[in-house]
């Protein structure tokens, strides 16, 4: 942001040395001469005067040598802490050393020692140093009085929520940050012991829950909440008041970031995220899989996209034998061999291959070259308008992909192998959520009768992953709106890309055969919750500064996810965060079956014929088909 710089401020700071300089000049000078003045009343001037002259002269080059090596003149005084203080009273001692000896052993003759007490230049060191440091702290004070003064132009008015260590260390970074550029009006606390108290002279002026009148009162460009010990809950429930102001909010990072990044609190500063509005502490359950993945060659098809690219790098943390990772898309399949590379992850270790999983005999290649003991399915296609009106490429990537690679797996007799599924299989209105709960079913049918362990993972809607709302909400408010939202009471589950890949994982591991692993996500998330929040989070009012249109349901789309079929019930696992929906009853003469007569259709490219067996096939599937 470019600041604009007054131009008396601007010559202040290019003469600031020289005037500070200037100031002790005449301070050490009147010390010296007023100690002469009040202990050498009854001595003859005309006398004394050359060793008067000659002293004043020394003591003025001392002092100004001495606070030089000292650096006296290269602090920011209207920053200054204790240190700096401190560092001045030894500076002045050290010149008063300097100059007592200097000034016994060459200055003074003798025939003056019985005439002259030698009080004068303890009294003349005494008055230098305290009216150098007293130049100091009347000036720290000056500046750092702010009420009732006005906060200079370019400046951002900032309000830090959390008085606690963290909040003081904002504080004085923000102080001697850049140019200055930003101004520390008050803090929020909503301990009530530090209501009414001070941190570097900054008030702490009320609880959280005065957010919004304090905006109004000083007029807040900038708030950071400072508390990178709380709850995700507790965030939540402040990042909520904090966007109904117009402020932009930022956020400090969580106390482990804290502590293990040795830069300072203020460059770790970030904007406050959408996880901050789930309501719900972030869950890692992925830890356990260490075991699991160790030594081991591991598969991972999509690996280029959002959830496979996350996968690998967790899976590159723990030390496979090998990873291999498949991917249709060589540039998101670069990037993320690129990135492992640069991890130091060995060429002999890390193996990138461009495929599709709808090419069989190049799957049934790749797994006789690599013979995986793991393979993670995360290749699909996803986007549910677009499927809509690509009903054959849905079935042939997403249903027959999966049938190649869970054939191969088979084949092979892998270990384990996990689907990527989605909460849109349930009760599906749209083709691509229709060809995924088609996934799950053949992944439980093959179960049945395979020496691989098939499991699959149901999640919702991933947070900044490619083509998800949240990208397409920044962007519109970044182009000036408006935010398009398809409808007033549309939710959605949230999870953030760590969370699935951690489930992922953990399901990779606990899992029995046939079971589809489900995350405790919390509540629901109003669409229109979050796309207020957003713009309220980018410093914006909702339908004044950026406007909400409300566009309709896509083709496909519902108002409500669901996580579990009617049939499917649910269980508990050890992990209180991971829930198994039982596997259900199906067929697998019927679906293969209907399988190889839907394989003709794609082929074909019958999208009609296509949403007729989709239909037939999938239970719950009610909706008409985009053609």
């Amino acid at each position: 942001m470019k600041v604009n710089i007054h131009p008396i401020s601007e010559l202040r700071s290019r003469y600031r040395k020289a005037i500070l300089m200037l100031a002790d000049f005449l301070l050490i000078a009147a010390s010296y001469t007023s100690a002469w003045v009040i202990l050498v009343r009854r001595i003859s001037l005309a006398d004394s005067m050359p060793t008067v002259l000659a002293g004043g002269l020394c003591f003025v080059v001392i002092f100004f040598v001495v606070y030089w090596i000292f650096g006296m003149y290269e602090s920011l005084w209207r920053y200054a802490e204790a240190h700096e203080f401190i560092k001045c009273l030894l500076a002045t001692i050290v010149a008063a050393g300097i100059f007592t000896g200097v000034t016994l052993a060459i200055i003074q003759p003798p025939r003056f020692s019985n005439r002259i007490p030698i009080t004068v230049y303890f009294l003349s060191l005494m008055l230098a140093g305290i009216s150098t440091l007293f130049l100091r702290l009347a000036y720290r004070a000056y500046r750092t009085a702010r009420n009732g003064v006005k906060t200079a132009a370019g400046m951002k008015k900032v309000m830090i929520v959390g008085a606690g260590a963290t909040g003081g260390s904002v504080l004085k970074e923000l102080s001697h940050g850049p140019r200055h550029r930003y101004d520390v009006i008050c803090f929020v606390d909503d301990d009530p012991g530090k209501i009414g108290r001070k941190i570097q002279s900054v008030k702490v002026e009320g609880t959280t829950k005065d957010i919004p009148r304090l905006v109004d009162k000083h007029g807040i460009d900038m708030i950071i909440l400072a508390i990178p010990s709380a709850k995700n809950s507790e965030r939540k429930k402040i990042t909520n008041i904090c966007a109904k102001t117009k402020c932009q909010i930022k956020k400090v990072p969580d106390l482990f970031s804290i502590v293990t990044d040795a830069s300072s609190i203020v460059s770790q500063i970030k904007d406050v995220s959408v996880e901050d509005l789930l309501g719900r502490d972030v869950v890692d359950i992925g830890a356990k899989s260490s075991s699991f993945i160790t030594g081991k060659t591991v598969m991972v098809t999509g690996a280029g996209g959002s959830i496979g690219s996350e996968l690998c790098r967790q899976i590159a943390r723990l030390s496979p034998k090998q990873l291999v990772m498949v991917d249709i898309s060589e540039n998101g399949l670069y990037d993320v061999q690129q990135e492992l590379f640069r991890g130091k992850l060995s060429k002999e270790t890390l193996h990138a291959e461009v495929a599709s999983v709808r090419d069989e005999t190049k799957m049934e290649l790749l797994f006789r070259r690599y013979q995986p003991e793991i393979v993670y399915h995360a290749a699909a296609h996803k986007h549910v308008p677009l499927m809509e009106s690509s009903p054959d490429e849905a079935v042939k990537n997403n249903i027959f992909g999966t049938l190649n690679v869970a054939r191969c797996a088979d084949r092979h007799i892998v270990k384990r192998f996990v689907l990527i599924s989605t909460d849109k299989a349930v009760n599906p209105t749209s083709v691509m959520g229709a060809t995924k709960r088609v996934c799950e079913m053949i992944v439980q049918s093959m179960d049945k009768a395979s020496g691989t362990c098939f499991t699959a993972v149901r999640f919702g809607n991933v947070l900044g992953s490619n083509g998800s709302v949240i990208p397409l909400f920044k962007n519109q408010i970044a182009s000036g709106g408006p935010v398009t939202v398809t409808h007033r009471e549309i939710i959605r589950y949230f999870m953030t890309i760590s969370e699935a890949v951690s489930l992922i994982m953990a399901a990779g591991e606990l899992a029995q055969s046939g079971e589809i692993s489900i995350l405790d996500m919390g509540e629901p998330v109003k669409i229109l919750d979050l796309a207020e929040s957003l713009i309220r989070m980018s410093g914006y009012e909702p339908y004044k500064d950026i406007d909400i249109e409300f566009i309709g349901l896509r083709p496909g789309e519902k108002l409500f996810e669901e996580l579990l079929t009617d049939e499917e019930g649910i269980k508990k696992t050890q992990n209180q965060k991971i829930f198994i929906g039982k596997p259900i009853d199906i067929d697998p003469a019927r679906l293969f079956a209907s399988l190889e007569e839907m394989k003709e259709s794609a082929d074909d490219n019958d999208v009609h014929k296509l949403a007729e067996q989709l239909h037939a096939l999938v239970p719950g599937y009610g909706t008409e088909a985009a053609v």
